[in-house]
């Protein structure tokens, strides 16, 4: 098993948020439908590869990391909807096949939260594999043998947090900022809702190479959309960082904030396009420079909402609020939105692997799926 390790406890947890961050008072929705058009891909069922289904049992929320080997794929995602015992498959085929359950720690069992899994590497070069599971205390497990054994679930601190950590990246100087939200109730074991709602964007900082984070720090709060699940996205030279962020109201579009300094300041939160409005935006470059985005598709007005959906745009699409190229149906979800938070990987022969939970099958309990395809495919498929 990985080496005991110390987690970093601190106490002292809320910061004053500056004006920077802070929403328009006065946001205004803006046009609620895309004009884009929408590749389907629930129909063809060869794309698809089941990672995980069990009768009568609901598995949801994924998430995977590929590991150097660009072959070696591992998968967690909870018994239940978030909350549940947390289980862990490998593929080493880049997600064509995939193991029984493995055996994990014992306290894996008692995960409150979706688990999200990442690689990190320290300052050092040792590679590391760190699992989160939320609520009060975010708690973490750690892995430096590539998952072939792990720690138990520790606290990384006195707070808390909703689906920690959405995203994890690394700065320039080597350290890692993880990003994460709360809604009032789990920050501090006795913390409080207030009335009304308020969400807050948090920033924890590791600079030993996952093992320890440091005290969150509020980066983004709005008086009226509540902005969380965080998605980072770095711009193509490196110097900007992109948030790509879910707007829980349901009264306004999904959100983005910039950072032009590692994560230091941000912009104010502006909303999105409907294009790319959604849960759990998660995004990798393609062979091209372009950028595939996945997430469930929450448009107030789209054909297909409540399903898990694709965007397919530029960095600069971003940037400028335009609509992107095209948006892809990856399945259709069967029972209100309860779907799709996606993991993307980018295989080296430009195949994307897209895995997530969904209702895939009228009146069954949702399942672990992958759905697997090339940019020339939704190409060719979108001049249609």
């Amino acid at each position: 098993m990985h080496r005991a390790f110390v987690p970093f406890c601190t106490l002292i947890i809320l910061t004053v948020v500056s004006s920077a961050v802070l929403g328009d008072e006065t946001e205004k929705p803006l046009r609620r439908d895309y004009t884009i058009p929408v590749v389907d891909l629930a129909g063809e069922t060869e794309r698809q590869v089941v990672v995980d289904r069990e009768p009568g049992q609901y598995l949801g929320h994924p998430t995977t990391v590929l590991l150097e080997d660009n072959q070696t794929m591992i998968c967690v995602y909870p018994q239940g909807h978030g909350r549940g015992a947390i289980v862990m498959k490998r593929s080493n085929d880049g997600g064509l096949t995939w193991s029984e359950r493995l055996p994990v720690p014992e306290n894996w069992s008692t995960s409150k939260e979706v688990p999200t899994i990442h690689r990190v590497i320290d300052k050092q070069g040792v590679k590391r594999l760190i699992m989160f599971s939320g609520l009060h205390p975010i708690r973490m497990a750690v892995s430096e043998d590539d998952g072939a054994s792990w720690s138990p679930l520790r606290p990384i601190g006195d707070f808390g947090g909703i689906v920690t950590m959405s995203c994890v990246g690394r700065l320039a100087n080597g350290d890692y900022m993880a990003l994460f939200h709360d809604d009032g109730r789990f920050l501090r074991k006795d913390s409080k809702q207030t009335k009304p709602v308020q969400f807050h964007l948090y920033k924890t900082v590791s600079s030993d190479g996952g093992l320890t984070w440091s005290q969150p720090e509020v980066i983004a709060q709005h008086p009226q959309a509540h902005l969380c699940e965080p998605g980072w996205i770095r711009s193509p030279d490196g110097k900007q960082i992109a948030v790509l962020l879910r707007e829980n109201s349901r009264t306004l579009n999904s959100f983005v904030i910039f950072s032009d300094d590692e994560g230091q300041t941000w912009s104010k939160p502006r909303q999105l396009p409907a294009a790319l409005t959604g849960d759990r935006h998660t995004g990798r470059y393609t062979p091209d420079g372009r950028l595939f985005i996945s997430f469930r598709d929450t448009t107030h007005e789209s054909p297909t909402k409540g399903d898990w959906v694709g965007w397919v745009g530029t960095y600069d699409d971003i940037v400028n609020g335009t609509e992107g190229q095209y948006r892809v149906r990856l399945m259709d979800n069967h029972r209100g939105a309860d779907c799709a938070y996606p993991a993307v990987e980018l295989l080296p022969d430009g195949t994307f692997v897209t895995t997530t939970y969904g209702h895939w099958e009228k009146g069954k309990k949702p399942y672990i799926v992958s759905v697997r395809f090339t940019m020339d495919e939704l190409d060719a498929k979108a001049k249609k």
